[in-house]
């Protein structure tokens, strides 16, 4: 098969690499019955990943967490990305690892053990979680009345598909004409959004959630930035009452990098623009990238081979 059929997307399932639109599972599978499943998704920028070994250190916690153990060992796994980025011939794309329970070897079996796990991974086109146009605005950013599911039931350290509570604060925030939310937990602490970490900055500090929250590796970057540029940081608990009289608003994400918020509820932040601390990190961070910051670059076809 050709590389222009991977235009759209290169995937590897069940031990082959195909096109992106056939790439299936069965509806039996546990990784959809059941969200028993973790993932991990790394980007590429100019034809090299960023922070690899990192995405790569957390999907094995992950898996192991979750005892989901694929055939494929980590060499195995980050071959297999390579080859789908070279397959698709993006320069820019959005890389995702994931490891299934799969289906029971046993028929009608409730342990998990009796599953046959398996590995996924595919490449697409970019994604940004906040489109560039609003991050130029600034994303406005609803703060949702559904509380986060509590770690002690979903370890948010363990990247996983139990989107409910963030989908619906999704919904909160559209039906309210916002272009994202954040979500608290039970006792009222700021955690995190829908795919992203969130940042407040106040009086020049930045601050981050200690608590319901994914280690998410371009929330570890803004925390290696701020150190960098001699900004004050802090991984800390961080009331709700907080975030609405913060100076700035940011949010955090692979799929999207740092990305500046200007709205929070009905309040709206400096100018209705981007707060100079969070445009201090964006530009750092994206031009980190171009120095080569953490970079991995895509192995060659023929190499992936």
């Amino acid at each position: 098969m050709s590389t222009s059929s991977y235009a759209d997307g290169a995937a590897y399932v069940r031990g082959r690499f195909v096109p992106i639109a056939e790439a299936t599972i069965p509806v039996t599978d546990w990784g959809f019955t059941r969200s028993d499943v973790v993932y991990d998704v790394v980007h590429v920028v100019k034809n090299g990943f960023f922070r690899l070994d990192d995405h790569l250190d957390r999907f094995e916690h992950s898996m192991q967490q979750r005892r989901i153990r694929p055939p494929e060992d980590r060499a195995a796994i980050e071959a297999i990305l390579h080859r789908c980025v070279a397959l698709s011939g993006l320069s820019d794309a959005y890389v995702a690892m994931v490891a299934s329970r799969g289906r029971p070897r046993v028929a009608g079996s409730r342990r998990p053990a009796d599953c046959d796990n398996h590995l996924i991974a595919y490449a697409l086109p970019w994604i940004d979680v906040i489109p560039k146009d609003v991050q130029e605005r600034g994303a406005h950013i609803w703060l949702a009345s559904t509380p986060r599911v509590p770690d002690a039931s979903v370890d948010p350290t363990v990247k996983n598909y139990q989107w409910s509570d963030l989908t619906s604060g999704l919904l909160e925030a559209h039906d309210e004409g916002f272009d994202t939310a954040v979500l608290f937990d039970a006792q009222g602490f700021l955690t995190e959004g829908p795919g992203f970490n969130v940042f407040i900055v106040k009086d020049g500090k930045v601050s981050t959630p200690d608590r319901g929250s994914l280690h998410g590796i371009t929330r570890k970057s803004v925390l290696e930035l701020c150190a960098e540029l001699g900004i004050e940081a802090a991984v800390e608990p961080i009331p709700g009452t907080d975030i609405e009289h913060a100076d700035e608003v940011f949010l955090a994400t692979t799929a999207g990098g740092v990305m500046p918020a200007s709205r929070i509820g009905g309040r709206i932040l400096g100018n209705d623009r981007p707060g100079p601390i969070s445009l201090k990190l964006k530009q750092a961070y994206w031009a980190r990238h171009d120095e080569g910051w953490h970079r991995t670059p895509v192995r060659p076809l023929e190499a992936a081979e």
